[in-house]
């Protein structure tokens, strides 16, 4: 899990911007190591109207606010 930290961290930083917007003041981090996938919400339940799409990146959107990240492959990033 280190490594994927190492690897990850810095990739999550270029997303600043939209963290800073996320609608609450909690965040929940879950990775399934089976499907490789890392998962970050900051609403739980995360019901989400609009998925944007971007290289194995899906940044889940409630109208303009973000309520959830996913990482697919994340432990090849």
């Amino acid at each position: 899990m280190k490594n994927l930290n190492v690897q990850i961290i810095p990739k999550l930083k270029m997303w600043r911007e939209f963290l800073s917007e996320k609608p609450d003041d909690h965040m929940w981090v879950d990775y399934d190591k089976e499907a490789d996938v890392l998962y970050l919400s900051f609403r739980k339940p995360q019901r989400a109207t609009k998925t944007v799409e971007t290289d194995d990146i899906l940044i889940r959107k409630d109208g303009n606010k973000i309520v959830g990240i996913t990482i697919l492959n994340a432990s090849a990033r």
